[in-house]
């Protein structure tokens, strides 16, 4: 048991679930997706990355709720799913018709950015067999209540595909609850999901509904804003500098309002430019706050993901030490490790997010 209250290991199969969608993610490389005669391939989304980084690079046992078309390029994602170690039993087949006119898999295009420039995503997504997932199409109660998870993470971005999506949110959290489960919830704001279902204001009622089930809530600075209606006092538009007070102040109103809450962690990244940022994260536990160390001047090669590889390794730290300093550790680690390599998901290894942890360097390892 941890400070949590975590169900027992002996008790679960799983030690930690996922709900969201994964796409098939094109990435350009060092170019440019309006230019690209090539793409490499990979899996990606952000609730799903967070079970792939407790598997491959803590351990953990996970799996992941979603759904694809039963077509090729699902049987695609579900191959990477598949080498990433994720158990993928609770992924829904839907038929294909042949041409996605009912149903299709998603594909997000991704620019990793550099210097002056900055990452871009274009998803395309519209109508995806996960987006039209709707209450009643897992079985929670045999999943929390029969075979076991300790841990249940989802999020905003899930939330923000369609008007059923928040309705399963819903129901898999107050099921959790039921059964003992663990909730956290990554807010993962993204402007372009809700720009055409009511923008912000839409976000922040769907938002406010599932904070009421959530016991450890995560986001930055402009998720907290948008979802919950939170500000960074003070912080300039583009957050070149940080103001650990502010974001303090902000986790603190935050607290106050959901008093369910009993964790909160927040990412601080000040983007310089798309490839040099400053790193770190706080994280709020029983009334106390506890910082990570911090990477200034991170060199990123690819920063998408890294808020999910945090939140991988904050649960970790969490479930497995119950301590905050060291999980706000892990997770601001592996978050820094997870940015220098391509791709959405952590290729480091608990090894090394351990000892960075410890202020190890770069040094060429012979």
């Amino acid at each position: 048991m941890t400070a949590l209250n975590l169900k027992p290991a002996s008790a679960c199969k799983y030690d930690e679930v996922s709900l969201g969608e994964v796409m098939l993610r094109l990435d350009p490389g060092e170019g440019r997706i309006r230019c690209a005669r090539e793409f490499r391939a990979w899996e990606g989304g952000g609730e799903y990355n967070v079970a792939r980084g407790l598997r491959r690079c803590f351990g953990l046992k996970t799996a992941v709720c979603t759904a694809f078309a039963d077509n090729d390029v699902g049987r695609l994602v579900e191959d990477f799913i598949l080498q990433g170690g994720v158990d993928t039993e609770f992924i829904k087949w839907v038929p294909f018709d042949g041409v996605g006119r009912t149903v299709r898999n998603g594909l997000n295009f991704t620019e990793r950015g550099f210097g002056v420039r900055g990452a871009v995503g274009v998803s395309d997504r519209g109508n995806t067999a996960a987006s039209q997932l709707k209450p009643g199409d897992f079985d929670w109660d045999t999943l929390f209540g029969k075979i076991g998870a300790r841990w249940l993470h989802t999020g905003g971005i899930f939330a923000a595909l369609s008007d059923t999506t928040p309705k399963v949110v819903i129901e898999a959290v107050q099921k959790a609850k039921q059964y003992g489960t663990m909730v956290s919830y990554d807010l993962n704001y993204r402007p372009s999901l809700w720009k055409s279902i009511g923008g912000q204001k839409r976000a922040q009622e769907v938002n406010r509904e599932i904070a009421k089930y959530v016991d450890v809530m995560i986001g930055n600075e402009e998720d907290f804003t948008a979802c919950l209606g939170f500000k960074v006092e003070g912080a300039d538009e583009n957050l070149l500098h940080i103001d650990v007070t502010a974001f303090k102040r902000m986790i603190e109103a935050a607290v106050k309002t959901y008093p369910n809450f009993k964790v909160v962690a927040t990412t601080l990244r000040a983007a310089k430019t798309a490839t040099r940022n400053d790193w770190g994260a706080i994280c709020w536990m029983d009334g106390k706050f506890h910082e990570s160390r911090t990477y200034p001047d991170l060199e990123i090669l690819d920063r998408v993901g890294g808020g999910d590889s945090f939140a991988s390794g904050l649960i970790y730290g969490l479930m497995t030490t119950g301590d905050p300093q060291k999980a706000v550790d892990y997770g601001a680690a592996h978050g820094a490790l997870a940015m220098t390599t391509p791709g959405d998901t952590s290729m480091a290894t608990k090894a090394e997010v351990e000892k960075l942890m410890k202020g190890g360097g770069a040094r060429v390892q012979r």
